[in-house]
Parts: structure tokens; C-alpha cells; sequence
């Protein structure tokens, strides 16, 4: 009975999804979120906590990573860690990984973490900017890696150089800036999810891209059907049955903005649930992103930013709700 109530509360419909947990061709439901506040990374003043990273179980602690600093962006920021034993109450344990050296190209912030457990290791992606933040602000970002034999560290680059670096072609979709990258193990190779801007477009012309590697390290090739969602300012994908789904908040034409798209393939995306209140630059708790299990379903919880009068940006929860 626990079970059935769980599926109907957070998990997909069966109506809406066949035996193999693959959203049916015809259905279009409905996904709403709830929000609530958290304890230990949520409001505080003076200090800010944002683009949170998907959240693991490691034994009886949940993890999550995000950037901390003490403005409202997150181009002067380092990353850091939290724990909890029940994704509600969180306990800051410090932080995992500061701005690079002087003239590096991750010297002006390091932020917008993501994690992979792979291989033995877990594997901490990050943003990073070279300059640092003065307005107005022109962004460099790329995409650089780190790992550790433990979820508490110490952590260590895995190269003096990024592992995903903005195109040279300007006409292609992230020929000014990459971020956000979110990861799942797929074929027995590495997906990596990522946003991109191409030169001259506005962020709110940001688009999905798709890199794989054969190994956690890379090198991560770009997906010949590069933009693999034509939107998007937050990038939200896991595992939904043999196929991927992605969450897709306000940005990007108005027939994908807030929805939910299935592929499965990973890389021709429809939709398959409207989207209510979704979060803002969530991380879900995906127990089955590197698995390869086929078991993967709709996440049931994750954190997000939340935003209030007076205070900087800081960690809230979020919990999904698919109507029958």
C-alpha cells in the first residue's frame, strides 16, 4: 500500500507510462511542486547559497554540493557541501573547492556544481569564469571536473585546464559560454547535459547541449544533434525508464517552457507532462542516474534556489506531485 501511494504521489502515473516506466506516446499529464524551506543552507543574511547540484545517498546521508559567497550571482563564488539525513535539515560541513590559481581560467568564481559516482570515485563538476565579477559583466565560463575518493573530500582537479570549453565556431549554440552541467551514465558511457549561449544571444535564448565520454574524465565530445533542446536556463535531466527526461523551467519557445520532455533516445525530445511551479535551477535526488538499471523514474524531491525580501539567494526543497 505504501508503495501504490508513493507511485501516485511523486512517481509517473501508470496510465501515463507503459510497464517499462516509458511515458506513453499519447499521454500529457501534469506535474506540480511544492516548495518548502530547509534548515542549515537556507536564508541567512549577508551570505549566498545557490545553484545547489543533484543530490546522492552515501550510506544514511544525502549530499549536495552548491556555490556559497556574498553576492547575488554566482561569478564570485567557491563550492561547498552540505549533509542531512532526511533532505530537510542540512548541516553546512564547509567547503569543497576554491577559485583557481591567478590567471587561471577558473580564477574568478567556481560554481553551478554537479556530481557523478563512477568508477569507485565521485566526480564534482563545476563552472568556472577567469575574471572577477564587476558590472556589467561579460561571462567565460567553462566547464571544469575534480574527484575524490570520498563525497567529503579532499578534492583534486583532474586537469590545470577545463573539460568542456566554449565552441569556436560562432555560429554554433554555446559559442560564448557553457554551465550547468548534469550528468547520467548511459551505453557505459558518461552524458553530460549542458547549457550554452551562442555569441550575441540573450540568456534568454539559452539552449541544451549533449557531451560523451568513454571515461568520467573525458574527453566529452559534443552530439552531432547539438542543441538537443532548443530552451532552457537549468539543466535537469535523469534516467526515465531506457530513456531520458529532462525538466524544463521558463526559457526556450513557449511549447517547451514549462514541461517535462522525454526521449529515448536521450536526444529527440517531446513532451510528456505540463509543468506547475517547477523549480528554480533545481537539483533532484536521482537514485538511479548511474545505474543503468532502466528503473529510472520521475524524481520525488530535490532542492532548488529559493529567493525572499531582503535576503540573498539560498537552498530551499522541492517535492513533485504528478495529477492522475
Amino acid at each position: 500500500m505504501k508503495k501504490l501511494l508513493l507511485l501516485l504521489l511523486c512517481g509517473v502515473v501508470a496510465t501515463q507510462t507503459s510497464a517499462d516506466n516509458t511515458p506513453a506516446k499519447d499521454a500529457i499529464g501534469k506535474v506540480t511542486v511544492d516548495h518548502s524551506d530547509l534548515t542549515g543552507i537556507g536564508a541567512e543574511t549577508g551570505v549566498m547559497r545557490r545553484d545547489p547540484s543533484d543530490v546522492i545517498k552515501v550510506g544514511d546521508l544525502y549530499y549536495v554540493w552548491y556555490s556559497k559567497g556574498k553576492i547575488s550571482p554566482g561569478y564570485d563564488a567557491t563550492v561547498w557541501y552540505a549533509t542531512s539525513t532526511d533532505g530537510h535539515h542540512w548541516t553546512e560541513k564547509g567547503q569543497s573547492l576554491a577559485k583557481g590559481p591567478a590567471g587561471r581560467w577558473d580564477a574568478g568564481s567556481v560554481f553551478t556544481p554537479n556530481i557523478l559516482v563512477a568508477e569507485g570515485r565521485y566526480w564534482l563538476f563545476y563552472t568556472g569564469t577567469s575574471q572577477p565579477y564587476t558590472k556589467p559583466f561579460n561571462p567565460d565560463s567553462k566547464i571544469g571536473l575534480a574527484a575524490s575518493d570520498s563525497p567529503d573530500g579532499p578534492w583534486e582537479r583532474v586537469s590545470p585546464d577545463p573539460i568542456l570549453t566554449n565552441s569556436d565556431n560562432p555560429a554554433e549554440f554555446d559559442s560564448h559560454l557553457i554551465d550547468d552541467a548534469c550528468l547520467i551514465v548511459r551505453d557505459d558511457k558518461y552524458w553530460m547535459y549542458y547549457k550554452g549561449r551562442q555569441l550575441g544571444k540573450s540568456p534568454a535564448q539559452t539552449q541544451m547541449g549533449l557531451a560523451i565520454a568513454d571515461q568520467p574524465q573525458g574527453p566529452y565530445i559534443r552530439h552531432e544533434a547539438n542543441p538537443v533542446i532548443p530552451g532552457n536556463h537549468e539543466v535537469l535531466v535523469w534516467p526515465q525508464g531506457e530513456g531520458v527526461a529532462a525538466m524544463i523551467g521558463t526559457t526556450g519557445p513557449k511549447e517547451i517552457t514549462n514541461t517535462i520532455q522525454y526521449a529515448t533516445d536521450g536526444i529527440h525530445f517531446s513532451k510528456t507532462h505540463d509543468l506547475v511551479r517547477g523549480p528554480w535551477a533545481g537539483g533532484a535526488y536521482r537514485p538511479e542516474a548511474f545505474t543503468q538499471s532502466g528503473k529510472g523514474t520521475l524524481p520525488e524531491w530535490g532542492v532548488e534556489i529559493g529567493r525572499a525580501k531582503n535576503h540573498l539567494p539560498f537552498i530551499k526543497r522541492f517535492d513533485c506531485n504528478v495529477a492522475p
